[in-house]
């Protein structure tokens, strides 16, 4: 079964493409020569996650799933949440966002956090979703060089690591992400 993953992040594709392990056809935007930014206009991770695959599916016809991430963290009342992405603002990078993040946190004592991943499937134009948590704490300073986004400030419970310490494989089997998808392929493997 042929499925585009309705995505431009290179490091999600590389990991989702981990996970799904040659079970599937994944194609990605630029394997189907989409090259535009997909709106992301909503307050929720599902609503996002959702117009991202609609927006796909309703151009190309075929199937299609997409995700939204956001990093939710306790006393920061949910921050950044569905704003990760640009959490320091339009056109931030990475270091920019967790530097935010560290510099909110400063003198905090609660460091709670979780990751949480939302995947919409629009198979046969029916619509599902999927969603996988992973709960954890924010450190007070970068660990690793591995991963991408909020990985080197967020050790995941039950591990003394941060993300960006933890290889690829064992990231892709306790992640929200990997969760998720594991939790997708459960559902396509069913049908």
């Amino acid at each position: 079964m042929k499925l585009i993953f309705a995505t431009n992040n290179k490091h999600k594709l590389e990991e989702i493409s981990k996970v799904l392990n040659n079970k599937f056809d994944l194609l990605s935007l630029s394997d189907i020569g989409f090259k535009e930014e997909i709106p992301e206009t909503h307050e929720t991770l599902e609503e996002n996650s959702r117009e991202k695959a609609e927006y796909i599916y309703n151009r190309f016809k075929t199937n299609v799933f997409a995700d939204d991430t956001g990093l939710e963290i306790e006393a920061l009342n949910g921050e950044p949440g569905v704003y990760s992405a640009r959490y320091a603002g339009e056109h931030c990078s990475f270091t920019d966002n967790m530097n935010k993040v560290l510099s909110k946190l400063e003198g905090i004592e609660n460091r709670k956090a979780k990751f949480r991943t939302v995947i919409t499937l629009i198979l046969d134009g029916k619509e599902y979703q999927f969603e996988g948590i992973v709960e954890g704490d924010i450190t007070k300073t970068k660990h690793g060089i591995e991963g991408f986004g909020y990985d080197p400030i967020f050790r995941p419970n039950g591990y003394k690591e941060t993300f960006a310490e933890i290889n690829l494989n064992l990231k892709n089997k306790i992640s929200h992400r990997g969760l998720a998808v594991k939790k997708l392929i459960e559902f396509l493997e069913k049908i």
